[in-house]
């Protein structure tokens, strides 16, 4: 048993047996930038400072995924709860942090902490290039065009929050529709909800199959000239399924329509490319994809954000206020009014170059080997049921076990050392129409191995009969 579930032992006596399965260069000095352009003009991309933590970005093909090797980086995974190895499978919520991300936080609290942009002195520099460099990171991981099209904010919900308060409320009117799928998270109903309370605008929702797929005949006939938004995740937290966003997106601008892309489930899992999607609009979270909590970015395209007024007024987002009129920035600043989260979006940078070192196509393939190897195990235990069978989908569990509750699955198997999420996980619409209230939610990152899927399918087996 200890062999089949490697570092996690887990209590004995299984119902059945189960199934085995096959120092970086110096950095340059900081670039003092802003002092020489009274624009604030920024370098295509902006060199870390002097002595910061730093991941290099690979130039070569990505090579097979060590998930045992990469578990050294995470410090959080040599946790012990209740006595036992943690296995972390509650990824969906939120993913753990590498050890260069919290050196770099580090770092930046010893040697950079500043605000931005405004100050002439050797802080300011340090923590502007810092925080410009990461939104160079952000530009490159989703494949903009321009540092100008990227906007640090929360995270996803406070990034659907702008573009639906700022865009939705100078374009959308009394009589237009906006359209989004049964899959949604909550963040991408309720803020589209309010709009159209605000506006006398139409929500219309494009209907899923029972396997949890969106069908794109019944998504077309909602379509028409009367669209002026459409927006969808990229894959859903619940059934982890992968939405044809390419193509979803091109039958959305067919009828003149924006397509805002909700990436907060698809970055960690696959690699982004907006300008392949052709989105109006990608929306992501920092958290997770391995970067801290409270940061997010939004990808806008250029033209759409120079035709968008600022959602919040304030500091850093003006270029001149007098009583009688006040002169905005050119995006991104326009929408990034006050301080923001400095340290935490040069950790999402950090990050994100975390998640191209360790390559997004090795990523993608040990993702789907480690979702094979569950879904067979798990499809075997007597009453459990998957939500969510798309053949595209990304590492997302959901399922329910007959005649058992989420909540106690999920405590017994805390108590067994394996985080799980247990409940509707901010997407009631989408577990209703698969005929449940709550589930259980495995969720899949890069540092989980096999034998972590065997010890969740171990634990299940152990802990049902003292269930029932």
């Amino acid at each position: 048993m200890r062999a089949l579930l490697g570092t996690n032992p887990s209590p004995v006596g299984l119902a059945a047996p189960l199934p085995t399965q096959a120092p970086g260069p110096a950095e340059p000095a900081p670039s003092f930038y802003f002092l020489e352009s009274a624009g604030h003009s920024v370098p295509a991309a902006a060199p870390a400072p002097r002595g910061a933590p730093s991941v290099s970005v690979p130039t070569t093909p990505d090579a097979p995924l060590d998930a045992n090797a990469r578990r050294a980086d995470f410090p959080i995974l040599s946790e012990r709860v209740n006595g036992k190895p943690l296995i972390w499978l509650d990824n969906g919520a939120t993913t753990q942090k590498p050890r260069v991300v919290i050196d770099r936080l580090v770092h930046f609290y010893e040697h950079e902490n500043s605000n931005v942009h405004r100050a002439a002195h050797e802080l300011a520099a340090r923590a502007t290039d810092a925080y410009e460099g990461a939104r160079e990171a952000v530009r490159r991981f989703v494949n903009a065009r321009s540092t100008e099209e990227i906007i640090f904010v929360r995270g996803t919900t406070e990034a659907i929050n702008l573009v639906a308060q700022s865009w939705g409320r100078r374009f959308v009117q009394a009589g237009d529709e906006i359209v989004i799928s049964w899959l949604e998270h909550h963040a991408n109903i309720v803020p589209w909800q309010m709009l159209c309370e605000r506006t006398g605008a139409k929500l219309k929702v494009a209907p899923v199959d029972d396997h949890g797929q969106i069908l794109l005949e019944q998504y077309g006939a909602l379509l028409s000239p009367r669209t002026k938004l459409v927006a969808f995740s990229q894959v859903s937290n619940v059934t982890g399924t992968i939405t044809p966003s390419q193509l979803m997106t091109a039958m959305a601008h067919a009828v003149g329509a924006r397509v805002l892309v909700d990436g907060a489930q698809s970055v960690p899992h696959m690699r982004t490319d907006v300008q392949a999607i052709g989105c109006d609009w990608f929306v992501f979270s920092g958290h997770k994809v391995f970067a801290p909590t409270g940061i997010g970015a939004v990808y806008g395209r250029a033209d759409v954000l120079e035709e968008t007024p600022p959602w919040q007024g304030g500091g850093n987002m003006i270029r001149d206020v007098t009583f009688e009129h006040t002169e905005y920035h050119r995006p991104p600043a326009r929408f990034e009014a006050g301080t923001g989260n400095i340290a935490d979006a040069v950790g999402l940078g950090t990050a994100l170059d975390y998640v191209e070192q360790v390559g997004l196509e090795a990523i993608s393939a040990h993702e789907h080997a480690l979702l094979h190897h569950a879904t067979h195990l798990l499809t075997q235990i007597p009453g459990l049921r998957i939500l969510g069978t798309a053949p595209n989908k990304a590492g997302v569990l959901s399922f329910v076990i007959k005649g058992l509750e989420s909540e106690e699955i999920g405590r017994a198997l805390n108590r067994e050392g394996i985080a799980v999420r247990a409940g509707h996980h901010c997407a009631q619409p989408i577990l209703r129409r698969l005929g449940v209230e709550t589930s259980v939610r495995a969720s899949l990152a890069l540092y989980n191995t096999h034998a972590d899927v065997e010890a969740l399918t171990a634990a299940l087996y152990y802990i049902l009969p003292r269930l029932h």
